[in-house]
């Protein structure tokens, strides 16, 4: 499986399906054991993310890994990616700033995904936020609405919908984030506890 997903990535990185892959200083694809019980899918690469060719590890990334360490999930274990595999970004001086992926940009992305998913074989894919829901479950999502439950997906497994978390960094009360953080942990104890 893990060769095979080397040359799919290979594959990914010559994708010129969209318009973003010339922006970016190049794919960042999924990284992970094959097979994997969970996967998660987050939206796109950060500036971070880009620049490393790794997916999530800035800022989100390192919320990520303590959520997932508390839920009782190892990141070790657990097959990452992203909907969308190259970084969508506004540049503003020298920084470079996250623009949301189009219809277009992430239904090209597609195809990528579903090779992801059939060879990682997920009992469980946790959708960290729109993009990546409206990727997996092809409807546009509202999370307040279908975070927190398995959702059976076509052709076996479930999804869990919960939220991404650059949602939790850009919270600035900090109860309010704390709280966030506590719902973002039982949304992913559900996925493990669904595991047995």
């Amino acid at each position: 499986m893990k060769e095979e997903l080397a040359a799919v990535a290979a594959a990914a990185r010559e994708c010129r399906a969209c318009p973003l892959w010339a922006p970016a200083t190049q794919t960042v694809f999924g990284e992970g054991p094959a097979p994997a019980r969970v996967m998660l899918v987050g939206e796109q690469p950060g500036d971070q993310e880009d620049l490393a060719g790794r997916p999530f590890v800035g800022p989100a990334g390192r919320l990520l890994d303590r959520a997932l360490t508390e839920a009782g999930l190892d990141r070790r274990r657990v097959y990452v990616t992203n909907a969308v595999k190259h970084f969508k970004f506004q540049p503003r001086g020298k920084r470079r700033l996250h623009q949301k992926p189009s219809t277009g940009e992430i239904v090209a992305c597609v195809p990528w995904l579903e090779r992801e998913r059939a060879l990682v074989e997920p009992a469980i894919i946790i959708l960290l936020g729109a993009t990546a829901a409206r990727s997996v479950l092809r409807r546009n999502v509202a999370i307040a609405r279908e975070r927190g439950r398995l959702i059976p997906l076509e052709g076996g497994g479930a999804a869990l919908v919960t939220v991404h978390p650059s949602y939790l960094l850009r919270l600035r009360d900090e109860e309010e984030r704390h709280a966030a953080f506590a719902a973002f942990v039982a949304d992913l104890r559900i996925a493990k506890e669904a595991l047995g």
